[in-house]
């Protein structure tokens, strides 16, 4: 978004939507996901409500879809109910110390967005767990499924987009994780970790759908 909107650095800055719960009170068909490149639960929406507003006017006919990466998502577990599709994922790659300093300082834990699904799981919501960005060398994936697989539905699996992670996220890579940012780099070694990849999650024994990448 920051390639459209002069405001500042990707996080510095938000573009509240006003007349979203106005907007949203009809049915929509096919599905509805919230949300794809702004989070309906950054920290803001503890004290504006906005998406709380939006679910309680929505259609409850609604197909939707809520991808998060904050725990202030269980706050909304009431509403979630009267919907009669609905499934709840949260973004997990288990980013913790220098590193969740380093590419999510501002996003809740780790251990904080386990809590959050396994909440939703508990309370009979379908759960999805959308781990992201995968970075060589500093993503587990099997860590990751080994943590959720008793209250997780489905995955979804995405390796990282260094096209779309702008020259910041880069330099930051090459400079602390140089043999990460190097098989990122080197086709020949991505293409082999994209291919290990595909293999864990074919052993793993749970239901993942295909694999995200960003190159040809």
């Amino acid at each position: 978004m920051c390639r459209w909107k002069n405001y500042g650095d990707w996080g510095d800055w938000i573009e509240v939507k006003e007349n979203a719960p106005d907007l949203a009170r009809k049915f929509v068909p096919g599905k509805v996901t919230m949300s794809s490149v702004s989070d309906a639960y950054q920290p803001i929406e503890n004290r504006l409500e906005l998406t709380k507003r939006v679910l309680q006017n929505m259609d409850k006919h609604t197909n939707l879809s809520i991808l998060t990466k904050s725990n202030l998502v269980t706050r909304d577990i009431d509403i979630f109910h009267k919907f009669d599709h609905i499934e709840i994922g949260l973004t997990l790659n288990g980013f913790t110390g220098d590193m969740k300093k380093l590419f999510e300082p501002l996003a809740p834990t780790h251990q904080a967005r386990l809590h959050a699904i396994e909440s939703l799981s508990n309370n009979n919501i379908t759960t999805f767990a959308f781990i992201s960005p995968v970075i060589p060398s500093l993503v587990n994936i099997e860590s990751i499924i080994s943590e959720t697989r008793e209250f997780v539905d489905y995955y979804i699996v995405e390796l990282i987009n260094m096209a779309a992670g702008g020259n910041k996220f880069r330099k930051a890579l090459s400079l602390n994780y140089p043999e990460s940012y190097r098989i990122l780099r080197n086709r020949e070694k991505l293409a082999k970790f994209t291919s290990e990849t595909r293999e864990i999650l074919r052993k793993s024994n749970v239901r993942v759908l295909p694999l995200i990448t960003h190159y040809h």
